[in-house]
């Protein structure tokens, strides 16, 4: 089995790298002057564990995510395709820094990307 056969979930380190990838993310976007504020009222530790098991479900681990779907939890909050692609390039800095490959990176990002119109509300 070559590295590609392996789930995007392993190949980045399995569920103890999600949860520091995903601790080091967010340090980074409450530091964002743009982005902090779509978290001044969020509990923190619940937000980095809900984000936890999104990733980790989508990525191809077993955990299950149990959160609210993506469109009703970010309805309403304003985040335009702007503030995502800040969002989606503080998470490729922080993978980066994690030192995950190019073709992993690459991967996980794709699959964030799929997800801007249910986070920004666009229909197209």
């Amino acid at each position: 089995m070559n590295a590609s056969e392996h789930p995007l979930y392993d190949r980045i380190g399995g569920g103890s790298a999600i949860e520091a990838i995903t601790r080091a993310f967010y340090d980074r976007v409450l530091k964002d002057v743009e982005l902090k504020p779509f978290f001044e009222h969020t509990q923190m530790d619940k937000q980095r564990a809900m984000q936890n098991e999104f990733l980790s479900q989508a990525l191809g681990g077993s955990t299950v995510y149990t959160g609210k779907p993506l469109a009703y939890a970010h309805q309403g909050l304003g985040i335009t395709t702007q503030h995502f692609a800040k969002f989606v390039q503080h998470f490729l800095e922080t993978l980066r820094e994690f030192g995950v490959s190019v073709e992993d990176a690459d991967e996980v990002i794709s699959k964030l990307n799929t997800l801007s119109n249910e986070i920004t509300g666009k229909s197209y």
